[in-house]
C-alpha cells in the first residue's frame, strides 16, 4: 500500500499541480476524481467537501455511497480509497500535513475533534445554508493560498481551517440531534444491549464490555457513538459502561453473598482493586464500606 509521506508525492501521483505551499494544498475536483483508485495512507488531515452522484469513497472498514453536500474528514495514517468518482459539482479538497500546525494553537485543538476518527458512513451532510458557510471559508483559504506567500499567510490559513473545524463541530451537534429524531434514543439500544450482555455469557466469556464492542453492536465507530451519547446524556459510552456496572456492583454487594474480590470477577474485572477504586470514585466510598452499611441496615 502506498503512504505519502509529503504532498508533492501525493501531487505527482495523482497528476494534479505541484503544490503551492510544501505542507499544505488545496484542490478542486472536476466531476471525476481519480485521487486513490488504490488504497493509500498518508502524513495528512484531508477534509473533503463533495457532492456525489457515483462511485464509492473509502476509508477506515467502509464503504459509503454519499449523498449530497457531505464533507469528510480523515486523520494521518487512515486508509482511504475513491474509486470511480463522479460529482454532481466540483469536490473540494484540503490536504493539511502534520508539520504544518505544529507550534500553532490547532495542532492540540485538532486532536479533540473526534470527526476525524468517524466512518465514512458517519459523513457531515450539509444544508444548504451549511453548504454556503463552508464554501466561503473554503474560497477565502483558496484565496490565500494562492497569494504570494508572506509571514501572514500561515495564520490566516489556519484561523479559516480552525473555523471550518468549529462550524462542523456545531453542523454535527445538529446532525446528532436529527439522527436522534429519526432513529431513536441511542441510549436506551445502548441500555439495552449492556442489559444483555450481563444477562448472557458474554461477561464471563469475554470480561468487561468495551466501547468498541459496544459500537459494533451499534453499527458505528467508537468515537461516534461516544459523541453521540454525550450529545444525549452528558455522558461518554465508557462513562455509562462504568454507570451501569456500578449499578450492577451494588444490587450484587447488597443482596450477594460474595466477597467483594468475588463480585469483581463475576462483573468481569480481572483486577480487584481496579474495581474497588472505580466504585469508590463513582459512590464516594469503597465496595468494602458499602457492602458493611447495607447489611448492617
Amino acid at each position: 500500500m502506498t503512504h505519502f509521506s509529503n504532498l508533492s508525492d501525493m501531487h505527482r501521483a495523482n497528476g494534479f499541480p505541484p503544490p503551492e505551499n510544501p505542507q499544505f494544498s488545496i484542490y478542486r475536483c472536476d466531476k471525476t476524481c481519480t485521487i486513490g483508485d488504490r488504497a493509500f495512507t498518508s502524513d495528512f488531515y484531508m477534509i473533503g467537501f463533495k457532492k456525489l452522484k457515483a462511485g464509492v469513497f473509502r476509508y477506515g472498514k467502509t464503504a459509503y455511497d454519499h449523498q449530497n453536500g457531505s464533507m469528510s474528514f480523515v486523520g494521518p495514517r487512515q486508509i482511504i480509497q475513491m474509486t470511480g468518482l463522479e460529482f454532481e459539482e466540483e469536490g473540494l479538497l484540503m490536504f493539511i500535513h502534520e508539520d504544518f500546525i505544529n507550534g500553532h494553537v490547532l495542532h492540540s485543538e485538532i486532536k479533540k475533534y473526534g470527526f476525524f476518527d468517524y466512518e465514512v458512513d458517519e459523513a457531515l451532510h450539509l444544508s444548504p445554508k451549511e453548504e454556503d458557510i463552508i464554501k466561503d471559508l473554503y474560497g477565502k483559504i483558496e484565496i490565500e493560498y494562492h497569494n504570494n506567500e508572506d509571514e501572514y499567510s500561515r495564520n490566516i490559513i489556519l484561523a479559516h481551517i480552525s473555523s471550518i473545524l468549529q462550524y462542523a463541530q456545531r453542523f454535527y451537534k445538529r446532525q446528532f440531534i436529527h439522527r436522534t429524531t429519526m432513529a431513536g434514543k441511542t441510549v436506551s439500544r445502548f441500555n439495552t444491549i449492556l442489559t444483555e450482555y450481563f444477562g448472557g455469557r458474554l461477561l464471563q466469556d469475554k470480561g468487561l464490555p468495551s466501547v468498541n464492542f459496544m459500537a459494533d453492536q451499534l453499527h458505528l465507530s467508537p468515537r461516534y457513538l461516544s459523541d453521540l451519547l454525550k450529545q444525549e446524556t452528558g455522558k461518554t459510552a465508557i462513562e455509562l459502561i462504568h454507570i451501569f456496572l456500578i449499578s450492577e456492583a451494588k444490587n450484587l454487594l447488597k443482596s450477594a453473598d460474595q466477597s467483594v474480590a468475588e463480585i469483581a470477577y463475576n462483573l468481569g474485572f480481572e483486577n480487584p482493586p481496579y474495581f474497588s477504586r472505580l466504585f469508590k470514585k463513582e459512590v464516594g466510598m469503597s465496595p468494602n464500606k458499602f457492602k458493611q452499611q447495607t447489611t448492617s441496615m
